[in-house]
């Protein structure tokens, strides 16, 4: 390769512009299923940078870091690796200035066949992690693509987290002999709307009601979620019936765990909005 190597040295803005580029690049092929050859793509950066192979891979994996944090999906291949430097989060932010629609993740292919997946399985829910943020960059980037408020707002991803858990509510309750209360099963948000404080309405295996409220992301297990007063509320006067249910990795292969009242115990819940009245 032409030029002078550049081992140790700090990438430059221009290359980190090039290799989250690239990288985002590769995330939109990978989320239409479009063919592309990673080696491929590493030796044009090799070319354009002078970095070798593996310092690429490193970076990209980086990135995917910073994705995971923002909670959006990443590259597979690229594991999440922590340890990257305030000027690769400015860069990525630079390119999603321009590109906000990479935020936006497209409906996945896959449409018909829901009914027919067997029960989720729920793992354990994840430890709350009291470690604040160690970059102030990063904590930014974070507050300006809020992953919490970008999963509220795309309606169509609630709804088919909402979709996935009814059904799998009633495949349950029929492996545990009970369609009779599989066929009692309800879609209450579709049927009524968002109101109830939860969305689907089930049942245990002995009959007794699970009210649950379902929570969808792209994301990781711990990219965090809106809860509503009225949810929070219902969950405090039903504490042996709520229940939130955590779809995560959702565009992938989805993953859940449920919550169980009191909610504080299992999340830090922070007021992020007031109500103003002229009333008390």
């Amino acid at each position: 390769m032409n030029g002078s190597d550049p081992t140790g040295t700090d990438w430059s803005d221009g290359e980190l512009d090039l290799i989250v580029a690239d990288y985002f690049e590769m995330l939109r092929m990978e989320r239409i299923g479009a063919p592309y050859v990673k080696a491929e793509r590493n030796r044009a950066l090799q070319e354009l940078t002078h970095r070798s192979r593996g310092s690429i891979e490193f970076k990209h994996q980086n990135i995917s870091a910073v994705l995971n944090e923002l909670g959006m999906d990443w590259i597979p291949g690229y594991k999440p690796m922590p340890n990257y430097q305030n000027a690769l989060i400015s860069g990525i932010e630079r390119y999603l200035d321009h590109r906000h629609d990479i935020l936006v993740v497209p409906e996945p292919t896959r449409i018909q066949g829901v009914a027919d997946d067997p029960p989720l399985f729920f793992e354990s829910p994840p430890i709350v992690d009291t470690t604040p943020i160690e970059s102030a960059v990063l904590s930014r980037l974070i507050r300006k693509f809020d992953p919490a408020a970008r999963d509220a707002q795309n309606r169509a991803l609630g709804k088919r987290g909402e979709e996935r858990v009814f059904f799998s509510e009633q495949a349950r309750l029929k492996t545990e002999a009970r369609e009779d209360l599989a066929r009692k099963v309800r879609w209450v948000s579709e049927e009524l709307g968002d109101g109830a404080g939860y969305d689907i309405l089930s049942f245990d295996g002995t009959g007794k009601e699970r009210l649950i409220e379902v929570k969808t992301t792209v994301g990781s297990q711990m990219t965090p979620f809106f809860l509503t007063e009225n949810e929070r509320l219902l969950s405090t006067e039903r504490p042996a019936n709520f229940r939130l249910a955590r779809l995560y990795d959702f565009n992938r292969s989805p993953r859940a765990f449920e919550l169980e009242p009191p909610l504080d115990h299992a999340v830090v819940l922070r007021p992020t909005t007031y109500r103003a009245s002229f009333r008390h």
